[in-house]
This record gives C-alpha cells, sequence and structure tokens, in this order.
C-alpha cells in the first residue's frame, strides 16, 4: 500500500511543525503549508489524500478553503481551530468536513484521528460489487464508482458527510439505524451530541434528494430507533 501524503495547512508554523513530527513518526508523508493560496494544486501536485485545515487564516480562511477543495474533491478534511463553541464545529461539519479538532490538541488523538479519516475513507468508498457499484432507486441513482449522486439525471452536489450517510443508508435497504450507528460508522468515534448532529445533516440530505423532503420517499424516520432507506 502507497504511503498516504497528508497537507496541514495553518498560519503557524509552530503547529505545522508538531504535526509533521508525530505524522511522520507514523510513517504518513507530510505537505506544510502556511496559507491555502495553492491547496488544490498541491492536492493535485502530491496526490493528497486527507487535509488538515486550519480555520482562521489570512487571504483565504479555512472556511473558503473547504469550498474550493469539496468543489474538486471528497477526500478527508480535518479542521483544526482556535474556535471551539459547538455552533463552530457545527458549521465546520456542515460545509463539509469530516471531522473537528480544537486548539490547544492533543497530539495523540489527531493521530488516532487522521488514522481513522483515512481508514473510513478507504472502506466507504470501496465499490458496492453488486450492480457494478450502482445504487438504483428509481430516480435516485448513486454510482459509488464515480461518487456521484443523480436524480433524473441531474448531478446532485453532496457534502462528504451527507454523502456517506446516504450511502451507508442505501447500501442496506430497510435496515433501520440508529443515530448512534450512523454516528460511529461515518465518524469512527463514541457518539457525542449524536441525534442533533445525525438529524441536521439527515434534513439537509432530504432538502436535495427527496422531492417532498417534509414527506421524504426514500430516507425515512423510524420514530424512537433511527433512518432507513426504501427503494
Amino acid at each position: 500500500m502507497d504511503t498516504p501524503h497528508i497537507l496541514v495547512v495553518d498560519d503557524e508554523k509552530e503547529i505545522c511543525d508538531l504535526i509533521e513530527i508525530y505524522l511522520s513518526q507514523e510513517g504518513y508523508i507530510v505537505h506544510k503549508r502556511y496559507d491555502a493560496t495553492n491547496i488544490l494544486n498541491d492536492i493535485r501536485d502530491y496526490d493528497i489524500e486527507l487535509v488538515i485545515l486550519d480555520v482562521m487564516m489570512p487571504e483565504i480562511d479555512g472556511m473558503q478553503a473547504l469550498e474550493l477543495i469539496r468543489s474538486k474533491y471528497n477526500i478527508p478534511v480535518i479542521f483544526l481551530s482556535a474556535k471551539t463553541s459547538e455552533d463552530d464545529k457545527v458549521e465546520g461539519l456542515m460545509k463539509g468536513a469530516d471531522d473537528y479538532i480544537g486548539k490547544p490538541f492533543n497530539a495523540k488523538e489527531l493521530v488516532a484521528r487522521v488514522k481513522s479519516q483515512l481508514r473510513r475513507f478507504t472502506v466507504l468508498n470501496k465499490p458496492i460489487e453488486e450492480n457494478n457499484g450502482v445504487i438504483n432507486a428509481n430516480d435516485l441513482i448513486i454510482d459509488t464508482n464515480k461518487k456521484q449522486v443523480t436524480i433524473n439525471g441531474q448531478l446532485v452536489r453532496l457534502t462528504r458527510i451527507e454523502y456517506n450517510i446516504l450511502v451507508l443508508l442505501a447500501s442496506n435497504p430497510e435496515k433501520v439505524y440508529s443515530t448512534e450507528d450512523i454516528f460511529e460508522t461515518i465518524w469512527h468515534e463514541k457518539p457525542t451530541n449524536a441525534n442533533n448532529t445525525i438529524m441536521v445533516h439527515i434534513r439537509k440530505l432530504r432538502e436535495k434528494v427527496e422531492r417532498q423532503p417534509r414527506t421524504p420517499r426514500h430516507i425515512k424516520t423510524v420514530w424512537g430507533i433511527g433512518y432507513k432507506f426504501t427503494i
């Protein structure tokens, strides 16, 4: 297996150096940048598999950088920020980040979360063998090979989290997943505020893939338990 390349973007050089030390000890190849002006070129040129991204940076901040990344790439992005309120974390996750770690951070925890995201990215992006990796739910088509979702042939733009939740549910139609199940599978950690977090993502997902989000055809609520996908 090729050694993963990780891009660390933070305007604090000491933070970049510290992260590089710990990730290099785990065998990862680390690329450091102190601003996000060339982030898409860096991801392309170095075949980056995961980005650790500061939120508060000059010129292009973390939120703007994340939008650039999501316009072209589906790789894991971990926010690293001194903004640690619940609202800040929710905003980061809703924008499409896969994880959010507050500063100051525990280096061992950061390494664990990097491993978790890389492992989950590999598992969740394995093509589904049945039907050549395509899940067909009438007008809703999920192509896990191309990582694309279409409705009546029109491409639907999903965040990485939304896409992963949809694939999880749709890969096992009628199977009921609790909010804790979804949280642990997608974030690969013990649930923290799982109900609210998953509810927000499900609502946004329905707005994008359901014709009538208030009376969904595919993503059903199983009251008191969780959610399921119906074809």
